[in-house]
């Protein structure tokens, strides 16, 4: 992960923390970074750094901002993930090989 992206997120993580703390709010799922966020926050994210490391759940994962940044083999999944706001949010498109069964033959 590019070190300035990683500084962005803890930076923006930090201050979330401090702001759902001050607020009262309720804390999703421990270990998932997206948990922190507002949705439309995840989302820029991708959509601005194209290609990004983001802990969405118990492991760190990779969302990309379209099918340009996948191989030739490989499609884009669009992925919904849980953030502060909303318990879907189509954070960006993962990465895949498609299975035997998905080809067009």
């Amino acid at each position: 992960m590019r070190p300035l992206v990683l500084a962005l997120l803890c930076v923006h993580l930090a201050v979330d923390a401090v702001g759902a703390a001050a607020l009262a709010q309720p804390r999703a799922a421990r270990g998932s970074a997206t948990a922190r966020m507002t949705c439309a926050d995840a989302m820029n994210i991708v959509r601005r750094e194209g290609d990004v490391v983001i802990a969405a759940g118990a492991a760190p994962e990779r969302f990309v901002r379209d099918r340009s940044l996948c191989d030739l083999s490989e499609i884009a999944e669009l992925r919904f993930v849980p953030t502060r706001d909303n318990p879907q949010c189509p954070i960006g498109y993962r990465c895949r090989e498609p299975g035997f069964e998905e080809w067009n033959w």
